[in-house]
């Protein structure tokens, strides 16, 4: 029996250990027959050691979203090891910790708020721009979200962002759609990953998520979102587009 994903070609962004949500869809697309390839940030030596705790190891290709010739050069470094691409997983975000989250959010600088925006929102588009090359009819790309209707606890800039990220979805779905190609946001409630970490008040956003998820809601498993990003991937949503898919344990839908 073929995996959900067999046959198909993946980018995906944002590994940095092996608990980035990035890693675990990675790890259930192989699982599901996919080819993988990633891309690092920074300190591409550990990503590439990350890389070989896959069931198959995949290769790593250096990625700024901030840096113009990283990402002109992008397609053909990418295409080195696949002949197109059937997915993109965006799974980047950055906003400075000090002043973006959990600091009064009026007290954020724009030399901080610009960069927040650039790389969580902006860099969405770049990166699909860039990969346009390789993306066949069919093909799906997915930006990593945190629900940015409500304003959460601490979240701050990056909370706008988030919007931003979503209004971007939008306007990719309108932009790829008469290619065959879909882009959607799958957005995931709060999981334990080294990005989360780094949030002052996350302790905050997860605090009684499990109790008011109709579903339940682990912190410390990402699988319910790796699955779902590979059931986005898959052939299986061919008529979704611009969307939003929650994977929260159904907080999002309680009002609580």
């Amino acid at each position: 029996m073929s995996g959900l994903l067999e046959g198909k070609r993946l980018l995906i962004t944002g590994v940095i250990t092996d608990a980035s949500i990035a890693f675990h869809a990675a790890k259930a697309a192989q699982e599901q027959g996919a080819t993988v390839v990633l891309t690092g940030f920074g300190r591409i030596r550990l990503v590439e050691r990350i890389a070989k705790r896959l069931p198959q190891e995949a290769p790593v290709v250096e990625l700024d979203v901030q840096n113009g010739e990283h990402l002109e050069t992008l397609a053909e470094r990418v295409g080195a090891h696949v002949d197109g691409l059937d997915g993109v997983l965006h799974s980047i975000g950055y906003a400075n910790p000090e002043t973006c989250l959990g600091a009064p959010f009026l007290d954020a600088p724009w030399s901080d708020v610009g960069p927040a925006l650039e790389v969580s929102s902006y860099s969405y588009a770049s990166v699909v721009k860039a990969v346009a090359p390789l993306l066949r009819e069919g093909a799906s790309v997915i930006g990593m979200d945190f629900d940015a209707r409500v304003a959460w606890p601490a979240y701050n800039w990056m909370g706008v962002a988030k919007a931003a990220l979503e209004s971007v979805n939008r306007y990719l779905a309108r932009e790829l759609g008469p290619r065959g190609v879909r882009a959607n946001l799958v957005s995931a409630g709060p999981v334990k990953t080294m990005a989360a970490k780094s949030i002052p008040g996350f302790e905050q956003l997860e605090e009684g998520w499990s109790d008011r998820a109709p579903l339940g809601w682990d912190t410390l498993d990402p699988t319910p979102v790796a699955k779902t990003i590979c059931a986005v991937f898959s052939d299986w949503l061919p008529a979704t587009t611009g969307s939003m898919i929650m994977v929260d344990g159904g907080v999002h839908a309680t009002g609580q």
